[in-house]
């Protein structure tokens, strides 16, 4: 059976990285690799910290999309792959890698998944992950002051000259991609339920495909 790859988009703060982590443990009888897009920008060790600082990070073009397709890739062939680790202080790839083996299923997130259609197509299921604009702001505050070190006025700033204006251009119109779309973010418990059980089925009918040339028994 060829690994099941379940893309799942959705603007920053949306909860989509929460429902990729409940969709990978709920899947705990099958073997489950998981992949960031965040761990894929481009490294900028040529730009001063202070110019990184300036990058639009929200825009498809600071995407090293060559080798995050070549994982996707790779993984859907059954081959492990080495994760690159970015540092979100820093702006920087960090040299080392992590081992990501094969799966049978393979949950990928990221902000950006579904703009470039190479990565669409390499999905079996799309999910959209939606919320409202304010509740996706105060949980970008709090990830970004508490778990990046930066000070409140940079990301108000970040988030209004290109969070929300890439949204617009870039993230909310791939919502027309998705063969789910979850509402109210990532802890409706009901829309994962619902996704499981779907992944389950397509799964269990891959394992065990009906044969139409098999005459019924009688």
């Amino acid at each position: 059976m060829s690994p099941f790859i379940v893309g799942i988009a959705g603007g920053s703060g949306s909860g989509k990285s929460t429902v990729a982590r409940h969709v990978a443990q709920a899947l705990h009888a099958e073997s489950v690799a998981f992949i960031d897009m965040d761990a894929y920008y481009l490294n900028f060790v040529h730009l001063s910290p202070e110019e990184r600082r300036k990058v639009n990070w929200d825009h498809p073009d600071t995407v090293d999309w060559p080798l995050f397709i070549s994982h996707l890739e790779r993984l859907a062939a059954g081959e492990a792959i080495e994760k690159p680790v970015y540092d979100f202080v820093t702006h920087l790839r960090r040299d080392s890698t992590v081992v990501v083996p094969p799966a049978q299923v393979t949950v990928v997130d990221g902000i950006l998944l579904f703009t470039d259609r190479r990565v669409r197509d390499l999905c079996d299921v799309k999910i959209f992950v939606d919320a409202d604009a304010d509740l996706r702001l105060l949980r970008r505050i709090r990830r970004d002051t508490t778990k990046r070190g930066r000070p409140l006025d940079e990301v108000i700033q970040q988030y209004l000259t290109t969070v929300q204006p890439m949204h617009l251009e870039f993230v909310e119109p791939t919502k027309r991609y998705a063969d789910v779309i979850v509402p109210r973010g990532g802890h409706n418990a009901i829309a994962v339920d619902m996704i499981v059980s779907n992944i389950r089925r397509r799964l269990d009918a891959a394992r065990h495909p009906s044969d139409p040339c098999q005459a019924p028994t009688p």
